[in-house]
C-alpha cells in the first residue's frame, strides 16, 4: 500500500456540501415565493400579472474563487413589476341642470363608436359622438328622463341625466355593453 497524502477526497465528502446547499438554496426559493403570493390575493380577478425580470451574474464577478478549475455558481435575482393601472376616463365638469331643464350626458371612449338615445317617456331622441350633452327642457308631465348608449364594439364610457341639482349616473365597458341611466319623477314631485 504506498503510503502517500490524497489528491482526491472521497466522492461522498462533496456530496456533504452540495446536498445541503441544494436544499438550503429549495428553502429559500419556497420562503420568497411565499412572500410575493400574498400580494397576488390583493390584485383583482382580471387583472394582468406583470412581467418578471430575471438578471443572471456570475459569481465570480463579485468574488474571485480559490480554485478556478470549478465552474463559480450562478445568482439569480427575480423582480416582479406591477403593471400601470388603466386611467379612467375624465369626468365632465359638474354643470348642474338650470331649473327647467335636463341635461344628457355621455363621455369616455369609444373607439368603434356609440349610439346615443335620450329622453322622456314621451319624447325619444338619438345622438351620436362623444363627448355628447344635450339640453331639453324640462315637462312636468313626465314619468322619467333617460339616457341610454351602446358600445359598437368597445370601450369604456360613463352616462348621466340631471334634474334640478339630482344626478343619475351609470357606467360600461367592453363589447356592445350598454350605459343607461334613468331619473324617475317621484310621487310627491322632485327627482329620483
Amino acid at each position: 500500500m504506498p503510503s502517500g497524502p490524497r489528491q482526491h477526497g472521497p466522492k461522498w465528502a462533496r456530496k456533504r456540501i452540495i446536498i445541503p446547499a441544494a436544499v438550503l438554496t429549495l428553502f429559500v426559493g419556497v420562503g420568497i415565493g411565499a412572500a410575493g403570493g400574498g400580494e397576488a390575493e390583493k390584485t383583482s380577478a382580471d387583472a394582468k400579472p406583470g412581467p418578471t425580470v430575471t438578471v443572471t451574474e456570475s459569481a465570480a464577478a463579485a468574488k474571485p474563487a480559490k480554485d478556478e478549475s470549478k465552474p463559480a455558481p450562478t445568482v439569480t435575482v427575480t423582480k416582479t413589476v406591477k403593471p400601470k393601472e388603466k386611467a379612467k376616463p375624465a369626468e365632465p365638469p359638474a354643470e348642474e341642470a338650470s331649473a327647467g331643464e335636463v341635461v344628457f350626458k355621455v363621455w369616455g371612449s369609444a373607439p368603434n363608436g356609440v349610439d346615443i338615445n335620450y329622453g322622456s317617456d314621451s319624447d325619444s331622441r338619438s345622438g351620436k359622438g362623444l363627448p355628447f350633452e344635450k339640453t331639453l327642457k324640462l315637462d312636468d308631465g313626465a314619468l322619467y328622463y333617460h339616457v341610454n348608449a351602446q358600445l359598437m364594439g368597445g370601450g369604456d364610457i360613463n352616462c348621466s341625466v340631471t334634474i334640478d341639482g339630482e344626478t343619475k349616473k351609470a357606467h360600461a365597458s367592453g363589447d356592445y355593453n350598454i350605459c343607461m341611466a334613468q331619473a324617475n319623477g317621484g310621487l310627491l314631485g322632485g327627482w329620483d
